[in-house]
C-alpha cells in the first residue's frame, strides 16, 4: 500500500473516531447542559405559595392515592369529579363522606367499579382527553364536555385528576373560563411515561403550569418516591402531586412559609421508602 493511500485510509479513521466522540458524549454532555436549563427553569414554576386562609387535611389514603386539599375553603359543596381512579378511589370515598356529594368517576382503561360505603359513585367508563374520541372500545372526551353532560356547569366543584401523562393535553384544551369554576384541583402530574421524554416535553409541561397559575395558586408540591430518579435532576422524580386552589377563594401570604411544605400530612406514597423531596 502506498503512503498515500495509508494517509488517506488514517485520515478516514481519525474522521470516523472524531465523529464518534461527538456524537457519544459532546452532543449528549451538551445537550444534558441544556435540558437540565429547561428543569430547572421547570423546577422554580413549581414553588408553592403560602396561603392566609388555607388549613390543610389529606384526602384520600395515608400513602399513595391520598391529596392535600384546603379543607376550610371546600365548603358547600355540590359535586366532585375524580379522573383515574383503577380498582378503588379513596380520595373520591373519603369526598363523598365528609361532603355528602356524589363523584363522577372517569376511567376508561380499569374495568373495576370502586365501591364506597356511606358515599355516592357515578362510574363513567370514559377517560379525559383534549377532544373527542372513541378509540377501539375507548371514548375519550373534554372535561368541559363531561361536566356539562351531567348539568354540573356552573356547580361548586372539586376534582382530582390522575391519568399517567394525559392531564397535560386534557388541561391545555380546557378554557379558562371552564377552570374558574373549579375550586380545588388536587393532582399528579407525570412529566414523564419515559422518563428520558422529559426533555423533549418540556415546553409543554411549563405552558400547562403556568396557564393553570393565571387561575389558581399552587398551594402543595409534593413528589413521589415511587418516581425518584437522578435522571431528571433537578427534579426529584418524575412525577409529583399538586393542589391549585382558585384565586377567587385563596389569599396569598407573601410573608409565610407554605403550610403542606413540612407537614406530616406530605406523607411518602411507597410507605418505608427513602423520599426524594426538593
Amino acid at each position: 500500500m502506498s503512503r498515500v493511500n495509508r494517509l488517506i485510509i488514517d485520515v478516514l479513521i481519525g474522521i470516523a473516531l472524531l465523529s464518534m466522540v461527538v456524537n457519544l458524549w459532546l452532543l449528549p454532555a451538551w445537550g444534558r447542559r441544556v435540558y437540565r436549563g429547561e428543569r430547572e427553569t421547570l423546577l422554580a414554576e413549581l414553588q408553592p405559595v403560602a396561603l392566609k386562609n388555607c388549613t390543610m387535611q389529606r384526602y384520600g389514603s395515608p400513602a399513595d392515592g391520598g391529596y392535600l386539599m384546603c379543607e376550610n375553603l371546600v365548603g358547600d359543596l355540590a359535586t366532585a369529579y375524580s379522573y383515574g381512579v383503577g380498582p378503588n378511589d379513596d380520595w373520591g370515598c373519603d369526598v363523598s363522606r365528609r361532603y355528602h356529594v356524589p363523584v363522577h368517576q372517569y376511567d376508561c382503561f380499569d374495568p373495576a367499579r370502586p365501591s364506597c360505603e356511606g358515599g355516592t359513585f357515578v362510574f363513567h367508563d370514559e377517560c379525559i382527553a383534549d377532544r373527542r374520541e372513541v378509540s377501539g372500545s375507548r371514548v375519550f372526551d373534554t372535561l368541559a364536555t363531561q361536566i356539562n353532560r351531567n348539568g354540573d356547569t356552573g356547580k361548586k366543584m372539586i376534582v382530582k385528576i390522575d391519568v399517567e401523562g394525559a392531564e397535560w393535553p386534557s388541561l391545555l384544551a380546557t378554557s379558562d373560563d371552564v377552570l374558574q369554576g373549579i375550586d380545588q384541583l388536587a393532582m399528579e402530574l407525570h412529566f414523564v411515561n419515559d422518563r428520558h421524554q422529559i426533555d423533549r416535553s418540556g415546553g409543554r409541561f411549563l405552558q400547562l403550569i403556568r396557564k393553570l397559575k393565571q387561575t389558581f395558586y399552587l398551594a402543595n408540591v409534593h413528589f413521589n418516591n415511587q418516581a425518584c430518579t437522578p435522571e431528571t435532576a433537578p427534579l426529584p422524580a418524575w412525577a409529583v402531586q399538586v393542589l391549585f386552589v382558585n384565586k377567587r377563594l385563596a389569599v396569598p401570604d407573601p410573608s409565610g412559609t407554605p403550610a403542606a411544605t413540612l407537614s406530616a400530612l406530605n406523607a411518602p406514597d411507597w410507605a418505608g421508602h427513602p423520599d426524594c423531596q426538593h
